[in-house]
Parts: structure tokens; sequence; C-alpha cells
């Protein structure tokens, strides 16, 4: 297997994650399955073999949170530590962190790139299935993604359906992927599951750095000329772009892997629930709780002296961090991110984003 330089992407803002997560120490910064060491340092863990050491592993982050990366990844070199100075999607991470990685290692060198807030269960699965990716993006001068196995019909989560079949790796099947969609309606995805051919669109992506830099050039040229003329420098005038509309929606070098190591992108408070729900338990409680008639609930609290107590509750999330408090029913967890913006709009609450 060619050897694998992994790039994290780590400057997310995790606002659905609201009152723990805020823009100075947001979601992947975070220990949310049970763990001691946060979503940023897992994603670090299972990457470095895959990677040879630190030397090989990048990190790509906001300005105003690398001093909190380098606090975490102590081991990092401050080399491949490559700091945005706006935040302005996927799109042009991957263009930039691209580029330094072919200065470095060469245009031939295999790229993955690899969100910093997910969850995965088997590890081992998992660094197989990233070798059998960098196997395919080699092979066929290809932009392999994971394609995640669908459990249900979810309509929060892009699709990729499967084209035509190109071979196995690594006991992998791997196809041409034939379209990408955004977040269907319930309908829709029910019929895409039904299909067998689609899977969840997991973000991740491994191709050898100049086929991505090619396709950057070919299908996003306003976003690529200027970071190949100006570097980081050409931030400040970029238009916010995600790679899927850049690149993968209209490149003809997509190829698609389904796997199943057991995966989560951990994107709202639903989450911790299935990470960490016992079934003998009816609640999950991250707090000291003193529930009556309370049941399928989340309590989270970061002070572990503080009592929350639930009369007659059902299917809640509450979360106390400091000052702020969050009550929310689980079916609307996606809402919490409005309410981060209305709080945003005065200043008075500004202090607790």
């Amino acid at each position: 297997m060619a050897t694998l330089i992994p790039i994290i992407l780590a400057g997310g803002k995790g606002e659905r994650f609201w009152p723990v997560s805020r823009l100075g120490h947001p979601k992947q910064f975070l220990c949310l399955d049970g763990s001691e060491r946060s979503l940023l340092q897992a994603t670090a863990d299972r990457l470095l073999n895959l990677a040879g050491g630190w030397d090989s592993l990048w990190v790509i982050t906001a300005a105003y949170l690398a001093d909190k990366v380098r606090e975490q990844l102590p081991e990092l070199p401050e080399a491949n530590l490559l700091i945005e100075p706006v935040g302005r999607d996927t799109a042009p991470a991957v263009a930039w962190g691209t580029l330094e990685v072919a200065k470095r290692h060469g245009d031939e060198a295999v790229v993955g790139f690899f969100p910093a807030d997910h969850w995965i269960a088997d590890e081992a699965a998992f660094c197989e299935t990233l070798r059998a990716a960098a196997d395919l993006a080699t092979g066929q001068d290809a932009i392999a993604t994971l394609g995640i196995t669908p459990s249900y019909a979810a309509t929060g989560y892009g699709y990729i359906e499967q084209g035509d079949a190109t071979g196995t790796y690594y006991n992998l099947n791997a196809y041409r992927v034939s379209r990408f969609t955004e977040k269907p309606d319930a309908t829709t995805a029910q019929a895409f599951i039904e299909s067998g051919r689609f899977s969840w669109n997991s973000g991740m992506f491994v191709f050898p750095a100049w086929v991505m830099l090619d396709e950057l050039k070919t299908h996003a040229p306003a976003l690529m000329t200027p970071i190949l003329e100006q570097g980081v420098a050409a931030y400040a005038n970029l238009e916010k772009l995600s790679i899927d509309y850049a690149v993968m929606e209209h490149t003809n070098r997509a190829y698609v892997m389904p796997v199943a190591f057991g995966w989560d992108d951990l994107g709202d408070w639903n989450a911790v629930e299935r990470l960490l729900k016992q079934p003998d338990e009816p609640n999950v409680d991250l707090a000291t709780h003193v529930a009556l008639d309370t049941e399928g609930s989340i309590v989270y609290a970061t002070d572990s002296d503080e009592v929350v107590v639930t009369i007659g509750l059902k299917d809640v999330v509450i979360v106390r961090d400091g000052k702020a408090t969050l009550v929310v029913h689980k079916d609307r967890t996606q809402d919490i991110k409005k309410a981060v913006k209305q709080l945003g709009s005065e200043e008075r609450f500004k202090p607790l984003l």
C-alpha cells in the first residue's frame, strides 16, 4: 500500500452540542464517548499508524483554535499545523492542505481528509478500509470516498449512489460514483435504503495529490487559482464552498467504497445516546441525575457536584454548563443551531457562545 498522509479537519464549531461546545472549545475538543481522549485526540490516535508517525500527520484548523490543537496534540510538528485565517468550508481546506502536502511529499503522495469529530467503533477495520481506499485511489487515479452502509433512512446525511463495480480491494468492493444527493426527505431516503445502492457520505476522502489538484483546477478554478498564486493569503477573498459542491458532484474520478466499521458523525446530543445507552437503564446519565418517572432522556452536567432532578419527563435532553442550561426535546436537537444564532444576535448572551 502507498503511504497515506492524513489531514484532520479540525475547524468546526459543533454548535449542536451547545452549551458544552462553544466557540473557543468546540465539539472536537470534547470527550463525548465516555473515554478520556477528546474526539480530535482519538482521530489522531487511529491515524498515526497509517501515517507512520507524527511527521506525516497534518491538522488544518481555524486561527482561534490553533492553541487548543497544540495543547491537545503536543507531538504534532508545528509545520504540520495549517491555520486558516477565516473559515471558508471544506473546499479551500482540501485545496490548501493538498497543495502543502504535495510541496513536501510530491504530487504522487496519497492524501486522506478526515473530520476531527467522528466516532469509530472498530479501529482495526477502519485502518484496513483506508489501506483498501489508498490502493483504489492509486490504482484508478481516483478520489475514493468511504460510504457508510446505512442503518436507517436518515434525512440528515448526504447519500452516494453506486455505479459500475470496479474491483475488490482488501476484500472490499469499489464502485464508480453515480451521483451524490444532499439530505433527502424521508420518502426519498427510504427508497434509497430499499434500493441497496446507496451509502451515507462520510466526508472522508483518499486520493493522490495530483488528482485532487487537477480536479480543483478543472471544476473550481475561481478557488484554485488564487490558492496556487497566494496560498493561505487568498482566504480573505474566497467564497465559502464545500468539497462536495466544488469537486465531488462534478468529477468523473469519484469512487465509493461501502464500509461498515461502526461510525457516527456525532452530529448532535442524540449521538450520545446512540453510543452510551445501556439496555437496562431508562436514561443516559452524564450527571448526578435523580429521576422520577423519567425515561428516554439524556442528562449532562459539567459540574459533578451539581444535581439534576427530573419528574415526569420523556425523550428530552438536559445539559448544564456554567451559566447556561439547555432543555430540548430529542426530536428538536437540530434546532440548537438556530438557538445559538439567536443568542449571538444579542450582546448580553455572547459570553455564553
